[in-house]
């Protein structure tokens, strides 16, 4: 089988020799990478990886092939898919078809025969860094000018290029909650767990103004996931602000729950910093440490920035450390019914250990209403 060379080449000009598969051509990005073992459709199909390149520390990557269930939105949001080996077949009872195959009708490139070990290494060493990734362009020079000119994560707002276009609902047989959705990126598995945990979602656009999210009652709001740098997302920090002033004179408060970004712009709300984290958490098996229960919970992860510890206002208090690297991973309000997590507790990889998070949130909800 005919190979197509392809080069990646990162912005401090380390250069990495493999095979093109998927689309051929050429594309650049922040380079990352994944320590998960499976899951790669749900990883390349988050909105939270817009303007990455994921470089997953499995070796062998595309075996099990894709199916219909698992993609996290419409569409592939990552530039590029980087792996040691792309497996040639694929074997799995629920596959419609293989990783190349889905690679190549997105216009989505793909690079294998990387040495990823190597790779990892220099990124935990040096921090992400930009690449680019050619099939059609040999020269080296060139190459590095062009990840050189790949946007710096630092200062970006991808959000306005992810979030949904017009307004949509999620409708639940069962109902007894109505949850409005701010989307900065989200994924359909927290839909998923909003609506089996009897939630009817209505999802907006991220730049809707707060009033006109309050004017559909809700009973609750929730921030999604999303990418790039929460502090360039002023207008959702604002939002945020606004119903924290909304909820402090009003007589029936509304519950606020965020994720992953949703928790850093919460943060960034009420008063605290973030900053970009040297390599970011991307994967499966990250320990966080319940500050209440004291129980550890093996997490799903993917975030280049944090909120910053010492940062915190006196308003928020630290719920949840990472136990990797000792960052923030959850925070909750002294008075008002609003907290978050850096994690994602609806992704489930493996133990269902953080799916207590949505049912915190209903009983926020449930006394909302009581003391109405």
């Amino acid at each position: 089988m005919q190979q197509t060379p392809a080069k990646l080449v990162l912005e401090n000009g380390s250069v990495y020799s493999g095979y093109a598969f998927g689309h051929i051509g050429e594309t650049g990005g922040e380079v990352v990478f994944n320590t998960a073992m499976t899951g790669y459709q749900e990883i390349i199909t988050d909105p939270s990886y817009a303007g990455q390149m994921v470089v997953m520390t499995y070796p062998l990557i595309g075996n099990y092939g894709i199916n219909s269930e698992d993609s996290e939105s419409q569409k592939i949001w990552a530039s590029a898919l980087i792996v040691r080996e792309s497996s040639r077949i694929h074997s799995n009872y629920a596959a419609s078809g293989s990783l190349d195959e889905y690679l190549k009708e997105a216009k989505v490139m793909g690079i294998s025969g990387i040495d990823t070990r190597k790779l990892v290494r220099e990124i935990r060493r040096d921090g992400a860094m930009r690449g680019f990734i050619s099939a059609v362009d040999p020269d080296e020079q060139r190459l590095r000018e062009k990840a050189l000119g790949v946007p710096e994560m630092t200062g970006l707002d991808l959000v306005k290029k992810v979030s949904t276009a017009q307004t949509y609902s999620v409708d639940c047989d069962n109902a007894e909650y109505h949850v409005v959705t701010y989307d900065y990126g989200i994924k359909q598995n927290i839909l998923r767990m909003l609506t089996s945990s009897k939630c009817r979602v209505t999802v907006l656009n991220a730049r809707t103004p707060i009033e006109e999210a309050l004017k559909l009652d809700p009973d609750g709001i929730f921030l999604s996931n999303g990418p790039g740098d929460p502090f360039a997302v002023t207008y959702a920090v604002d939002n945020i602000r606004k119903l924290t002033a909304y909820n402090e004179t009003a007589s029936r408060k509304v519950p606020l729950f965020g994720i992953c970004l949703g928790h850093q712009l919460l943060a960034l709300a009420f008063g605290a910093k973030t900053y970009k984290l040297k390599f970011g958490h991307h994967g499966s098996n990250h320990p966080v440490k319940n500050l209440e229960t004291r129980s550890i919970e093996i997490t799903s992860q993917n975030h280049g920035f944090s909120v910053r510890e010492d940062s915190l206002p006196d308003s928020l208090t630290m719920t949840h450390l990472n136990l990797y690297d000792q960052t923030v991973e959850g925070v909750e309000h002294t008075e008002l019914p609003c907290f978050s997590v850096q994690y994602h507790p609806e992704a489930a990889p493996g133990p269902h250990d953080s799916h207590y998070l949505f049912e915190k949130f209903t009983r926020l909800m449930d006394e909302a209403r009581q003391q109405q």
